[in-house]
């Protein structure tokens, strides 16, 4: 059987990241960033080894349908006269109905669309980038795979708020994010931890966007994210938990209108809004200032309570697992976590959390502590791939 080629764009507010798979094999790789201001295109070829780093001109860099126009000569030439069988994309929120990965149609959009409120940062862009994959690439398969989905068998009592049942009923609910990025730890675990994975299992998901998850067999139990991808955690510049009166009081008393909270709540809060000094946690690690100090202990402080709390919807802990960008590699994040956590069993190694291993475990922890990389474009192409085959299969 001849591989599929599959294209997975993860498509951002400024930026388009893109995978370019032969089967199995990653082929090619890269980015377009700085969308609507300063266009850049990064990329690399696994097979023809081709390098581009470069600016790309206003006219190419305008929207998410002009970057992908100046892209495809390049993914042609590579591809040196195959086409591309299948777009997966990332959607950040598939509501109530989308438990699962689907083929895009314009039913299917119109749906989408619906819940761009509920994910103002990435829905609108992520379904930009669809449009403009439908128009650059009309005969493949296009598919669109939910961080939400991992999260739909949620139980009941961590998929509800305490109001009113027919606001449930409309789809106010808790859904989780980052459900790509668990799921491939959970596909990791089974194969190289099998133990683990049938365990009771907390993913720490930390970046830009951050989450926790509890996890037992694979399945999520709960998530620190709940109706929008605003809950839990405090993150690069959104807010995290916050008691439902503050917005009361800002619309109220301050006289903020709805937009200017959710400006507020989305992209001037967080580790951002804390510092008054970065989002990066690069810089922030790196600084002298009292303020970035402060802000690194209150997302410190966060994470170690929801540690607390998904071990208690687990019922005990066996498995910390550390992935995203500060997960994988902030060392110094990590060991703030996890000290002075023997009441939970668990203890890191400083020589092992310093270093590249998987296992960060101190010698007789008796949860283990791992740092693993997460690929949810792996995810994708896998869910894209078994699309393909469904749709062979049919025909």
């Amino acid at each position: 059987m001849v591989d599929r080629v599959i294209l997975v764009l993860n498509s951002g507010s400024s930026s388009i990241k893109f995978t370019l798979y032969t089967g199995e094999r990653v082929q090619l790789e890269g980015q377009i960033s700085g969308l609507g201001a300063t266009p850049h295109l990064s990329l690399r070829s696994q097979v023809s080894q081709t390098r581009i780093d470069r600016s790309l001109s206003p006219a190419e860099g305008s929207s998410h349908a002009a970057a992908l126009a100046a892209l495809l000569p390049m993914l042609e030439g590579e591809l040196g006269g195959r086409k591309v069988d299948a777009v997966g994309h990332r959607v950040v929120h598939g509501g109530v109905t989308h438990a699962a990965p689907v083929r895009i149609t314009d039913g299917i959009m119109a749906d989408l669309r619906a819940l761009e409120p509920l994910a103002p940062l990435h829905q609108p862009h992520n379904l930009a980038g669809i449009e403009a994959a439908r128009a650059a690439f009309p005969d493949a398969l296009q598919t669109a795979c939910f961080d939400t989905a991992f999260h739909r068998n949620h139980p009941w009592v961590n998929d509800t708020f305490a109001l009113p049942r027919p606001l449930y009923d409309e789809g106010v609910r808790r859904y989780g994010f980052h459900g790509l990025s668990y799921e491939y730890i959970c596909s990791y675990l089974k194969v190289t931890r099998p133990e683990a994975y049938a365990g009771r299992v907390i993913v720490a998901h930390l970046g830009n966007g951050a989450s926790m998850c509890a996890v037992r067999d694979g399945q999520s139990i709960g998530s620190t994210m709940g109706f929008t991808a605003l809950d839990g955690l405090p993150m690069g510049t959104r807010c995290g938990q916050l008691d439902p009166g503050v917005v009361l009081y800002l619309l109220t008393t301050k006289g903020m209108t709805p937009e200017d909270v959710s400006d507020l709540l989305y992209k001037n809060s967080g580790l951002k809004g804390l510092s008054g000094i970065s989002q990066d946690m690069r810089t922030l690690t790196a600084s002298d200032d009292p303020r970035a100090r402060e802000a690194i202990d209150y997302f410190v402080f966060r994470i170690r309570r929801e540690l607390g709390a998904m071990a208690a919807v687990l019922g005990g802990l066996d498995t910390v697992v550390f992935t995203g960008g500060i997960g994988e590699n902030a060392a110094v994040i990590r060991e703030k976590v996890c000290d002075d956590q023997d009441w939970l069993g668990l203890q890191v190694d400083t020589a092992r959390n310093r270093g590249d291993g998987e296992d960060i475990s101190a010698p007789g922890s008796r949860v283990s502590v791992l740092v693993i990389p997460t690929n949810e474009e792996e995810m994708i192409r896998r869910h894209t791939h078994a699309l393909l085959g469904k749709e062979a299969a049919a025909v």
